[in-house]
């Protein structure tokens, strides 16, 4: 699954991730897409939060893409 987050600003990347992984099964890869610098913070935390795991984080600028598997 791939979310274009890309635009959004603090927290709506997180809230969007969040409300996206609740109906996916365990295990699922997703993809985040953002430009917002924050989500380098707060998706890992989302993550550590709520059981999922990180698979893949890469930051090129204000760009992020991370890689989440549904816990």
């Amino acid at each position: 699954m791939l979310l274009d987050l890309k635009g959004l600003k603090c927290p709506l990347p997180v809230l969007k991730t969040r409300k996206a992984m609740a109906s996916l099964e365990t295990g699922t890869l997703v993809t985040v897409l953002t430009t917002d610098p924050m989500a380098a913070i707060d998706i890992p935390h989302y993550c550590q939060e709520n059981g999922h795991r990180l698979v893949s984080a890469e930051m090129t600028g204000e760009a992020g893409r991370f890689v989440l598997e549904k816990g």
